[in-house]
């Protein structure tokens, strides 16, 4: 059977998504089609405006054959380190082609890029230090170091956010599975931070403010969306009383932080250069999760890097226990959160072929990778009442999301 992967959010699963793997299924002539999937927190540091269950299913609904779960410490991270848990995962369980959706949607560039990047590979190290060093964020600074290496013309513009995961994972595949082959479709009609409504695609951002703020799924939001996702985000908003955003666990975060003294807080991942400082002090004066984070953000920090951070504080994300983590390769297991009859086939054959192994449920197997899955699943449950809230836990440890095949 031949396959293909997507690296998805989902946050939530829109038009823009359905084209993506429409067109990924096309290009790749792909009899299965494999998500991997963020769990309850994203790759931006924010928690998922469904819970993973939820977001698997719509994806089952709308295109993919089989959903993976990528491990909570590769998710909430920046684009080296999600594109290296997300592709030598897919690579792990053996696809063929791995296509994702860029500004540019010429793979060709991508390996312009790459080629070039391979010959100045240290002239590009020395100037990200440099521009670091003089106080520039970690996106900044690789945009310059970027600019410094003069790409040649045609190669792809890695200004643009997609261009840059999508450059990230192609570095991965060629690094890591060259066997793979990478492809790109071209995102259309909206950006990746646009945050109106233009049409009937639109950015997830765009999406989610909308949803947020009317509190409700409005018409200009329901176009956006495939038919069968409105009626699981009402669902969801009905049964559990939220759609999941920060300011929601402000609360928490305030309770934590104010309650660690500096040296334990300097020991949650991402917590660097006496940040744990400058975090207790914001905290004391904050009233609302967007008051804390502007209190806190500066030109090296950006407010993407600090939800990052925020996120490792609220689950407890240990600085030596993530370096193990993330030094380890490849990723130990691949988590199944839903398959239809394609994807089972898949398994099937694959279980056969694949060094890690596949799990369905996390007590199959015991790896620091999978506590902290357990605490990332906690932390995001813990807004629920009681009772919602150990069903929910319960349901880490049961069977995956199981549809019907596409007609």
């Amino acid at each position: 059977m031949r396959s293909c992967g997507v690296v998805v959010e989902y946050n939530p699963f829109h038009n823009g998504h359905y084209y993506h793997l429409e067109q990924s299924r096309e290009h790749s002539g792909a009899d299965v089609m494999i998500a991997i999937m963020s769990g309850h927190f994203l790759q931006r540091g924010e928690p998922a405006i469904m819970d993973k269950w939820h977001r698997a299913e719509t994806a089952l609904k709308n295109g993919a054959d089989l959903v993976l779960e990528l491990p909570f410490l590769y998710a909430v991270q920046h684009s080296d380190y999600f594109s290296q848990g997300a592709v030598q995962t897919l690579a792990e369980a053996g696809v063929d082609a791995i296509c994702f959706g860029s500004e540019s949607g010429d793979i060709g560039a991508f390996m312009d890029a790459y080629s070039h990047m391979n010959v100045h590979q240290d002239e590009f190290n020395a100037s990200l230090r440099s521009h670091l060093n003089e106080g520039h964020s970690f996106p900044e600074s690789s945009r310059l170091a970027y600019e410094s290496i003069q790409f040649p013309s045609g190669a792809v513009d890695l200004s643009q956010p997609n261009n840059i995961l999508g450059y990230s994972y192609v570095k991965q595949i060629m690094s890591y599975a060259p066997s793979v082959t990478p492809l790109t479709i071209h995102r259309k009609n909206s950006h990746y931070h646009d945050e109106d409504i233009t049409g009937p695609i639109a950015s997830a951002t765009s999406i989610r403010r909308q949803m947020l703020k009317a509190g409700t799924l409005t018409k200009e939001t329901e176009q956006t969306l495939p038919s069968s996702v409105p009626s699981l985000l009402d669902d969801y908003k009905q049964m559990y009383g939220c759609w999941h955003e920060w300011e929601a666990y402000f609360h928490l975060l305030q309770y934590k932080i104010l309650t660690m003294d500096e040296d334990t807080l300097r020991c949650v991942h991402g917590v660097d250069e006496g940040l744990e400082y400058r975090l207790k002090r914001a905290m004391k004066k904050a009233v609302t999760f967007e008051d804390f984070m502007n209190r806190v953000k500066t030109k090296r920090y950006t407010w993407t890097r600090l939800q990052r951070t925020m996120t490792h504080v609220l689950v407890g994300t240990d600085k030596e226990d993530a370096r193990r983590g993330l030094r380890e390769t490849p990723p130990p297991y691949a988590r199944i959160l839903g398959m239809n009859e394609a994807g089972r086939k898949y398994l099937k054959w694959a279980k056969k072929e694949t060094r890690i192994p596949f799990i369905t449920q996390p007590q199959a197997m015991q790896h620091p990778l999978l506590d902290l899955e357990a605490r990332a699943a906690a932390a995001y449950y813990s807004l629920f009442p009681a009772a919602v809230r150990v069903s929910r836990l319960n349901r880490e440890y049961e069977a995956p999301v199981i549809l019907p095949s596409h007609p």
